[in-house]
């Protein structure tokens, strides 16, 4: 139990003993993260595993008949994407049956892996976060699920949009991805060519966003809105920007995990001439957490962009308590704000992603109190048939009654709380 004293005794303390009580509650507080720090230092970066890294990518370079030079160029990167699982085979050793598992997969579903991110790939263990966010699995041959859980078909009124909200809506530029996750929610999209939207019909989605003046927010999504050529970005954030309705526009993209080369000075510079803008991209596990994402969460800074991180909760990569605040922390030394955790959805083809809403509401506990408020985002379900995303929090405030409230801290302590100065109690 901890000695802090209640304030009516305050004026009985000394400071000698004011300090004593200090010392004793901060080494209190130090036990409350014991558990995490002896978990710490296993939960590996890919800082920590530059070396595994580094050998995947000069076996990929070796295979392509590659260089450095075309190793950091992203057009290259999309054209060697891996699609085949003879290729896959090849660079990691995978044998018969493990191709022929991903083959009978991309018979239904695509996919395809960029050289980078493949290099990320531990081979000691098929529960590898990166192997299982990128690599097919007959788990997703499940029929079960929803190929639009969101209804995103029923709330497009216009050609590209995706309106949910009051005031803010989506434009969706292209089903292009550097990577095909397989926990996609908008696998349906994908097919089998890249294709982004016509110069019409992002003509007719801006023309709906003029008409709608209470349109203040927008974001341009797909697929990777990073995919989009660096003119067509400048063309559309520049006909944002003469919107005087539109106050900020946000870009939603996965390259600085997947692709980071796609993050270049050129780029950086059509982005700059663009503010407010707004970035949100998605971390879900700190093995994610590379130099070269380093470098381009830094360039992206730099053109003074704004970055956020939607992280999804997914099974067997990241629910676990210690994994999300490892990286959350992570992202904080990148100067990327930890913005949502999603529950993920009931998707068909992904359903083994899907957690229990209780590992959520567990790795929320062990956020609030535990970390820097930085670095808490807001756990997030989807409600069904396009109704929004909807807020899942622990429960803090018990009960309401005669102008008092009975809050529940984050250490479980019940503290019964007024708008009266000073009769706060400890229950």
């Amino acid at each position: 139990m901890s000695m802090l004293p209640n304030k009516n005794k305050d004026q009985y303390c000394g400071n000698e003993a004011k300090r004593d009580i200090a010392l004793i509650r901060a080494e209190e507080l130090k036990e409350k993260i014991v558990d995490y720090l002896e978990q710490k230092d296993l939960i590996k970066t890919g800082f920590d595993l530059r070396e595994t890294c580094a050998l995947n990518k000069e076996r990929i370079l070796k295979y392509f008949n590659a260089t450095e030079k075309q190793w950091q160029d992203w057009h290259w990167q999309m054209s060697h994407r891996i699609s085949d699982p003879v290729v896959l085979g090849r660079l990691f050793d995978f044998n018969d049956e493990q191709c022929a598992r991903v083959e009978a997969v991309g018979k239904r579903y695509r996919w395809s892996i960029s050289p980078y991110y493949a290099s990320l790939m531990d081979l000691s263990g098929a529960d590898d976060p990166i192997r299982l966010q990128s690599v097919p699995s007959l788990e997703e041959l499940d029929e079960k699920g929803y190929a639009d859980p969101m209804a995103e078909e029923f709330t497009s009124p216009a050609p590209c949009i995706t309106r949910r909200y009051p005031d803010r809506l989506i434009i969706n530029v292209t089903n292009q991805c550097a990577m095909y996750c397989r926990h996609c929610q908008r696998r349906r999209n994908i097919g089998e060519v890249d294709q982004h939207q016509t110069r019409s019909n992002l003509t007719a989605a801006l023309d709906y966003i003029r008409e709608n003046k209470e349109i203040r927010d927008v974001l341009i999504t797909g697929g990777d809105a990073f995919l989009l050529s660096n003119n067509t970005l400048d063309w559309l954030l520049t006909e944002l920007d003469g919107i005087k309705h539109v106050e900020i526009k946000r870009l939603g993209t996965r390259t600085v995990v997947t692709l980071p080369q796609r993050v270049t000075p050129e780029l950086c510079t059509v982005l700059k001439k663009h503010p407010p803008l707004y970035v949100n991209t998605q971390f879900n596990h700190p093995r994610e957490i590379t130099p070269e994402s380093k470098r381009a969460c830094d360039m992206l800074v730099d053109a003074g962009v704004i970055m956020g991180n939607q992280a999804v909760l997914l099974k067997k990569v990241n629910n676990d308590p210690h994994i999300m605040k490892k990286l959350n922390q992570e992202l904080l030394k990148l100067r990327v704000r930890p913005y949502y955790i999603f529950h993920a959805k009931p998707v068909k083809g992904t359903r083994h992603f899907i957690t229990t809403v209780d590992e959520g509401m567990e790795i929320m506990e062990k956020l609030r109190g535990y970390t820097s408020g930085l670095a808490i985002p807001t756990y997030i379900i989807n409600a069904p048939n396009g109704y929004g995303k909807t807020p899942v929090l622990p429960r803090y405030v018990l009960k309401k009654e005669d102008g008092k409230i009975t809050l529940r801290t984050w250490e479980n302590r019940v503290l019964e709380y007024s708008v009266l100065p000073g009769i706060e109690k400890t229950i």
